[in-house]
């Protein structure tokens, strides 16, 4: 029988609401932080199916989030297309050669990166309780552009919307390399256990109208499409962070199934601007959570009263800052549970 979860990202509207965090498998956890030092750096923690299954499901075993999300990372796509990846200590991800350097058709493809992604969905998939929704993931096509253009993540994305403009065409290649890519990677995540999956457009926000619809709304309505022709029972959620008043015709553009709100966007105006009846996630300030207190319990009951008329999964605005204290997290929860629309 399908869970909370999923019922409610296929447009069921229950008064209790399903809840999952961004980012719940990491670094705020102490059963993560040991297992990390156990197993090493980031990235061989991702290509070690057994520990990446373990990291998902260890916020399942302490808190019973209604999903769980595999430990992944959006640019194991861009490995599998061709560019090499590191994770570098205090900087972050790192990506050669830069496609703002070098023509797409250097790139010699490794699909077998990919692989123990899959690996890893069947294992949790094998081990979840049966009402808790498996979410497989990937970034949409300008987040993962912007990596592969500039090598590396940047404050304003300069270098991608400056090569964007500059030459379109090079970069439309690059955009649809990505699509072709994501949409076998996130059929294989489904065929392989995954019940929805999640598109992350983190660095949406950086673009001007004109072209958030050609790089943003067009290339995950494409993604969005051909997932529906393969699974069509298979709810899609999108994220683009930082849309803003761009949010409607995002969903009306992409047909995603369900639409992720990051914090900066009022829930009292998505419940009225919104297409009615569409899923809707988030939206909490995750420095509320990190903060607790009174402030965070008004502020989780000000987001599930928004859209009381609605389906809505109770959600962060972004991911789970790493310092975050454990009790706050089991304070949200008991406000989540105890709200009943």
């Amino acid at each position: 029988m399908p869970g909370l979860l999923l019922d409610t990202l296929r447009g069921k509207n229950a008064r209790q609401r399903p809840v999952w965090l961004m980012r719940q498998a990491g670094r705020y956890l102490p059963e993560y932080r040991a297992l990390r030092a156990q197993k090493g750096g980031f990235l061989a923690l991702v290509y070690d199916c057994e520990a990446a299954a373990e990291i998902t499901l260890q916020p399942i075993r302490r808190f019973g989030f209604d999903g769980a999300i595999m430990f992944s990372d959006i640019l194991i796509v861009p490995y599998a297309m061709g560019q090499d990846l590191e994770f570098l200590v205090g900087e972050g991800p790192r990506m050669s050669p830069r496609m703002v350097d070098t023509a797409l058709s250097a790139l010699h493809a490794v699909p077998d990166r990919l692989d123990p992604i899959y690996a890893t969905v069947r294992r949790v998939k094998a081990l979840l309780p049966a009402d808790k929704t498996l979410l497989g993931f990937a970034g949409s096509p300008w987040t993962i552009a912007t990596y592969m253009v500039n090598g590396e993540g940047s404050r304003d994305q300069h270098e991608t919307r400056a090569m964007a403009y500059r030459d379109p065409a090079a970069f439309q290649a690059i955009i649809d390399a990505i699509v072709s890519v994501t949409v076998g990677y996130l059929s294989a995540q489904i065929l392989a256990g995954a019940e929805a999956v999640q598109l992350f457009d983190s660095w949406a926000g950086s673009l001007a109208p004109a072209e958030f619809e050609r790089w943003v709304i067009a290339p995950n309505a494409a993604i969005v499409a051909a997932l529906k022709r393969l699974h069509p029972d298979v709810p899609v959620i999108g994220f683009p962070k930082g849309a803003g008043e761009k949010l409607p015709d995002y969903a009306a553009g992409t047909g995603v199934d369900a639409l992720g709100l990051d914090e900066t966007i009022d829930p009292l105006w998505a419940a009225r601007n919104l297409p009615a009846g569409l899923p809707v996630q988030g939206n909490l300030d995750p420095l509320l959570l990190l903060s607790g207190g009174s402030e965070l319990e008004k502020q989780a009951l000000r987001v599930l009263d928004a859209f009381a008329d609605r389906p809505h999964v109770f959600n962060l605005g972004h991911g789970i800052g790493q310092t975050t204290p454990i009790e706050h997290v089991e304070q949200l929860l008991a406000v989540v549970r105890g709200w009943r629309g």
